[in-house]
């Protein structure tokens, strides 16, 4: 899959650093704590550091040959008994061959069959007499191959950080009689619909694979502003009152329509969705819709800012959104985390882009009195000498959008 975190669809890529170092110098040149080069000179106890090199290569073979069957032999799955007679999911280690995994009973890989196609066919074997109700965090870390994860009847404990950093996800499923969670179209809430809990990294690619396009594009691509039209714009339920911790981060979202009544915005809830350019607020009645041509709203007034009724922006919630241009903060917030907006704003040919300035209802006295504001909850951008912060607009109206 193209989607991993060495290679993540941006706007604003990073620059190499180069050191430039003059000829002349470079071999006086010295980084502190370590020994200048030895430049045409004898070493003292030549024969003996050879053999202690040898037998330190030796041992880091030995070492990586040693470390290496572990791996290979390290179980798939990791479970711990819980007190009620069931167990929870502690750790998933990926063969390299698992792209759906159902979490529902303690389960082993049987075999691997290697198929005419190459392609390799998974069998497990699950003990029914152990069901599994809680998945720990970070059970999932950083998997770059699952792709569908099937959730049982039974699991009724999903840690915020279980699914972090899976590049690969697609979707998660969630049996029916499930009676704590459920999903819409694959993107996992809890069964009362009142809190995203997770919309998987890669969810735009299974989208656009149901929409007919046959690669993902991205920034720059030709076709992408179909493609983005098509497959990176929701609308988030208006039953959901919670997004959860990073509940929605690294995902590639263009355009993300939040209800008014959501009344919190997890830590690192958005943290790294460098595609969103735009957050509206809406009123009315809807549930999940995905793509741009697919949503209809009748007489819902629609707003390019947080929405009204929200109380708590978590830590690092926008952190490195630099996509966005607009960021407006509703009267009804009373907390903001530390470095909510981190990042969201740089200079480029000395002009600042992205998040420029944040516009906030309240009047200033109001809301410095009001709102506990985390450390550094406002962006900075270099300003020469000094790093700067972007101004606040206090008392400021949110802007209609015209439908």
């Amino acid at each position: 899959m193209k989607k991993t975190k060495k290679e993540k669809k941006t706007a604003n890529p990073e620059q190499k650093v180069i050191l430039n170092i003059p000829d002349e110098e470079v071999w006086d040149y010295k980084i502190e704590g370590l020994a200048a080069p030895m430049i045409g000179k004898t070493y003292k106890n030549y024969n003996l550091k050879k053999v202690l090199l040898a037998v330190a290569v030796v041992l880091v073979i030995s070492l990586s040959f040693l470390f290496s069957v572990l791996t290979l032999t390290k179980d798939t799955f990791e479970y711990e008994a819980l007190s009620d007679g069931t167990y929870k999911l502690t750790q998933f280690s990926n063969t390299g061959n698992i792209k759906e995994l159902d979490i529902d009973f303690v389960s082993e890989v049987e075999k691997e069959t290697v198929l005419e196609d190459g392609s390799v066919e998974v069998t497990f074997s699950k003990d029914e007499t152990k069901p599994v109700t809680s998945i720990r965090e970070y059970a999932f870390n950083c998997d770059e191959k699952i792709e569908v994860i099937n959730i049982g009847a039974k699991v009724k404990e999903i840690d915020a950080k279980s699914f972090y950093s899976c590049w690969a996800l697609q979707r998660i499923e969630v049996d029916e009689d499930n009676p704590y969670f459920c999903d819409v179209d694959g993107v996992l809430y809890t069964k009362d619909m009142k809190t995203l809990i997770c919309y998987p990294i890669n969810y735009d690619w299974y989208l656009a694979q149901e929409n007919g396009f046959e690669k993902e594009l991205w920034p720059g691509d030709e076709g992408y502003d179909e493609y983005k039209k098509a497959n990176m714009t929701i609308v988030i339920p208006s039953t959901v009152e919670h997004i959860g911790d990073l509940a929605l981060n690294y995902n590639a979202l263009s355009d993300i329509y939040l209800p008014e009544g959501l009344k919190t915005i997890g830590n690192l809830a958005f943290f790294e969705s460098t595609l969103t350019e735009n957050i509206y607020s809406y009123k009315g009645e809807s549930g999940q819709i995905i793509g741009a041509d697919k949503i209809s709203f009748a007489d819902e007034d629609i707003y390019l800012s947080l929405p009204e009724g929200l109380e708590s922006i978590g830590t690092d919630a926008f952190n490195y959104n630099r996509a966005l241009s607009y960021m407006y903060v509703p009267s009804s917030v009373k907390f903001i985390g530390h470095h909510a907006f981190w990042d969201t704003v740089y200079k480029e040919d000395g002009d600042l882009k992205g998040v420029a300035y944040i516009d906030v209802a309240a009047d200033e006295s109001t809301f410095t009195g009001n709102v506990e504001l985390g450390t550094d909850w406002l962006p900075h951008y270099d300003n020469g000498l000094f790093p700067k912060k972007i101004d606040v607009n206090y008392g400021a109206t949110r802007k209609v959008i015209e439908k």
